[in-house]
């Protein structure tokens, strides 16, 4: 018999981590190609979502380089299951003491765009991109991420898919949105055994009231932003905006300060800054009820739109009772057929790209950067 051919090894320390995952795959090629892509990810490379980069190649003229193309078929046309490689990932991130995810850790949610030329590539369309600050032709990523004071890494990912991938658009019934494959994983992250203090997510997701009820009735607090003047149904004399919730609030001056309690923020630099927050009423949200609205801000006076925030969360005042520190079921969104409240994204069972390219990698998995990745 023919004796098997080592595989290169991956750079340093690289090897034993890489080593972790060797059951998963089942030829050299794929061995090689997954040490090839975590070497990529780690060294200080611009650009290292596109495979030249990866490889190490140049730009552009680089991508029919056969690094880049033996990279291009291990995570395009390969046979391994990223979903096994994640779940590994995740494994060892969870039985390591200094990685593992603990009860005052926050599960954030939140999605990433890239833009890409065409219209061939799975699960692209024109909606908007984040990243960009606008709306342009890309795909879409919806994620979740753990993360404390110390550190974060990714959990899951899935790729949204725009209604007009499907016969019926919105109404196709494998339609998902955007707040229902964040659902998806937030059930996902649970399952895994990823423990945390509350999810929390911008107001692309915060301002869908399906999508904070489902992780409300799945034992899951959450903190979330509002837009400011996100309309809420009210009495004509109540308010009926975050916005018109805080300046209802009392506030003379500091040495009078009202409603508002004073909180010291701690910025990355050092330096810390004294801010005020404030339970205000909107509708039937208020301190007393099952949804709080937080309003923070830097001047209670003036409420400036870039230094105040409007948050909806379902964690109780100091001092209340702790909610359950888990959830009694994982969160189930209901199909967009069903609710259409849940917001304006989706996802299908992903396809992979059959074109040869050089451009960001088509295999829809989160990226394995590291084990953990320290705020910088």
């Amino acid at each position: 018999m023919t004796a098997r051919v080592p595989c290169p090894p991956a750079p340093g320390p690289l090897e034993g981590y890489a080593a972790r995952f060797d059951d998963l795959f089942s030829s050299l090629a794929q061995w090689r190609g997954f040490r090839e892509y975590l070497t990529g990810l780690l060294l200080p490379r611009d650009r290292n979502k596109t495979l030249t980069a990866l490889a190490g190649a140049e730009p552009v003229v680089g991508a029919q380089h056969p690094a880049v193309q033996r990279l291009q078929f291990f995570l395009s046309e390969s046979t391994w299951q990223f979903e096994q490689v994640n779940a590994r990932r995740l494994e060892l991130l969870l039985a390591d003491p200094a990685t593992a995810p603990h009860g005052q850790g926050v599960l954030v949610i939140d999605d990433s765009g890239d833009r890409k030329d065409g219209t061939a590539t799975a699960h692209v369309g024109r909606q908007w991109l984040g990243r960009y600050g606008k709306t342009d032709n890309g795909v879409v990523t919806v994620t979740t991420l753990w993360a404390d004071e110390r550190l974060y890494y990714p959990l899951h990912a899935v790729p949204y898919t725009p209604a007009h991938h499907f016969p019926r658009k919105r109404n196709d019934p494998d339609f998902r949105t955007k707040p229902q494959l964040a659902t998806d994983l937030a059930g996902q992250a649970h399952q895994a055994g990823v423990t945390f203090r509350a999810v929390v997510a911008d107001c692309g997701y915060g301002d869908h009231d399906e999508f904070r009820h489902t992780l409300r009735e799945a034992g899951l607090p959450f903190v979330m932003a509002l837009k400011p003047r996100r309309g809420t149904w009210a009495y004509r004399d109540e308010a009926h905006t975050p916005v018109d919730a805080a300046r209802a609030l009392t506030w003379t001056d500091p040495e009078h300060p009202g409603d508002w309690t004073p909180v010291v923020r701690t910025f990355r630099d050092g330096h810390t800054e004294t801010w005020w927050a404030a339970d205000a009423r909107l509708g039937a949200w208020g301190p007393d009820g099952f949804t709080r609205l937080v309003v923070a801000t830097a001047d209670p006076a003036a409420l400036p739109d870039k230094a105040t925030w409007y948050l909806a969360t379902d964690l109780p005042r100091p001092g209340s009772p702790a909610p359950p520190t888990a959830p009694t079921r994982p969160p189930t969104c209901p199909s967009s057929s069903a609710s259409t409240a849940c917001g304006t994204g989706s996802s299908r069972a992903t396809s992979r790209s059959r074109t040869n390219s050089a451009g960001p990698t088509s295999r829809s998995a989160p990226t394995p950067r590291s084990a953990a990745t320290r705020p910088s």
